[in-house]
């Protein structure tokens, strides 16, 4: 006679095996897309490379834990699983933290080498634990579609879970590491009792029960509609559906939408004309420069408001700006009167790889006004981006960034604490109504290592269409109120904007 098949884990355990398991790779999945964004910036490619890297680890995680459950009884093999699964976790953050330095703002070779150093080790191990606990649990053969079937979605509940607890949860209340460091003691400390428990009962050797895996095509319809369906826009870049509309009180006026948000308004006619408030606030800034030409960097082209009016206001200027939607800079070209040359050079890619790049002291002005819709992407809202900008600032130079937030306004608190923690002047321009959380709205930050221009900056923004005030030194304190510096380790952008 043959060897008897292991014994079925008890029903509860099996479930907490699998739905663990398949959480802690979601868990790792979202983390290594915060962890790779300071190195390589936050794009698609990235985006694109940290998903098909965990997917990659969990098709051949679960291939081996197939074969090995059909060689070996899967009981021996289950506690060794998780604690692998916790040393491959707690190597995750120096590999990423070193390999970053080395890699940082590589091309898509660097970047898929990054995001595998962030993701594949554990995912692929822990991967191997369903398909040990499936063959356990495969004691009748005709039953084996209901328990294939329960345990897969026992699994992918684990991953809907682990998704929105930290999407909503865990990145809001502590820092990266701090969630891998602690997956990592679960994980280990699972391990180690699941090993005491198996040791109690014994292990026998496997049997050889057939093993059925149930594939299922996904989106593929989906995918068909949305190829076939009509283009709501001009141009649907990799990051925006993005359309342009003439402003029908005025024949050269341009709107700029991007996934149904106004973003920029551009005047054909007379590149001087700022529509929205928080431009003409920036182009106050501008305008109390030092007389002359100024060098320029851009962190955000949008409709390249900005820089044209520099063109215009300050000829003779050096601009360059960091763009990350290829797309978008063609569509400007196109429609909104874009003209690059030796005084206005565009670079497509991430602004933070961009100001990395940058010699030290080499600009007077610098202007923050990325934005991923209406958020500030994270990755340029730490104390580190913000340092960085501050190296590249010549003395007295001035760096502004457009922030938009709403009451009870935590991200702009923020914000505006740690743009403090890395210049030594900053003060904030806003309406009276937001500052006072009545209404949502766009803050300007303006930052120096020098005394800023404060009295001539209030002057002048009084003034303008949609008149505003500078809040600075001891009000300014108060506004701030305390707020956490926001770091490359947490920064929960979008959980404080979502109030």
């Amino acid at each position: 006679m043959g060897n008897p098949p292991p014994r079925a884990l008890p029903s509860g355990l099996a479930t907490a095996l699998v739905f663990g398991s398949s959480g802690a790779v979601l868990v790792l999945e979202i983390l290594a897309l915060r962890l790779v964004g300071p190195y390589v910036g936050v794009t698609l490619q990235v985006s694109s490379s940290v998903i098909g890297i965990a997917l990659a680890a969990i098709a051949y995680g679960t291939w081996l834990g197939g074969r090995l459950a059909d060689r070996y009884d899967p009981r021996v093999l289950l506690a060794p699983a998780l604690l692998l699964g916790a040393i491959g976790t707690a190597v995750t953050l120096p590999l990423v933290r070193f390999g970053g330095e080395l890699l940082r703002g590589g091309a898509a070779p660097a970047v898929l080498l990054l995001a595998a150093l962030a993701i594949f080790l554990p995912a692929f191990i822990l991967s191997t634990i369903t398909p040990l606990v499936v063959k356990l649990q495969l004691s009748d053969l005709n039953r084996t579609g209901s328990v294939v079937g329960r345990l897969s979605s026992i699994g992918t509940l684990g991953a809907i879970t682990a998704t929105l607890a930290t999407g909503f949860i865990f990145v809001a209340a502590v820092p990266s590491s701090w969630i891998i460091i602690s997956l990592a003691v679960l994980l280990a400390v699972s391990g180690g009792a699941l090993g005491w428990w198996l040791r109690r009962t014994g292990a026998v050797l496997p049997g050889k029960p057939r093993t059925r895996a149930v594939l299922a095509s996904v989106g593929l319809v989906g995918a068909g509609l949305g190829v076939a369906s009509p283009n709501p826009c001009d141009v649907e870049t990799a990051y925006h559906c993005a359309e342009v509309r003439t402003d029908p009180a005025q024949p050269g006026g341009r709107d700029l939408i991007l996934n149904s948000a106004r973003h920029s308004y551009v005047d054909l006619d007379d590149p001087r004309h700022l529509e929205f408030a928080y431009i003409q606030w920036i182009g106050v800034v501008a305008d109390v420069l030092p007389m002359g030409p100024v060098s320029a960097l851009h962190l955000g082209g949008g409709g390249f408001t900005v820089p044209d009016y520099l063109r215009a206001t300050r000829p003779g200027s050096d601009q360059l700006v960091v763009e990350l939607d290829g797309g978008l800079v063609d569509l400007d070209r196109a429609k909104l009167g874009l003209t690059t040359g030796p005084d206005l050079r565009v670079r497509v890619g991430d602004a933070r790889v961009g100001v990395a790049d940058q010699a030290s002291a080499s600009y007077d002005f610098v202007v923050g006004d990325a934005f991923g819709h209406l958020t500030v992407p994270w990755h340029l809202a730490t104390k580190e981006m913000a340092t960085d900008i501050a190296r590249v600032l010549r003395p007295g130079g001035i760096y502004v960034q457009n922030v938009i937030d709403y009451p009870p306004d935590r991200f702009i608190r923020a914000e505006l604490a740690t743009v403090a923690s890395a210049f030594r002047h900053v003060a904030v321009i806003s309406s009276q109504e937001a500052l006072d959380g009545k209404v949502g709205a766009n803050f300007v930050i303006m930052a120096s290592q020098s005394p800023l221009p404060e009295a001539d900056v209030s002057r002048r923004v009084a003034k303008v269409a949609d008149p505003a005030v500078v809040l600075t030194g001891e009000p300014l304190a108060e506004f701030i109120d305390g707020a956490r510096v926001l770091t490359d380790d947490y920064a929960p952008v979008d959980q404080l904007l979502a109030g």
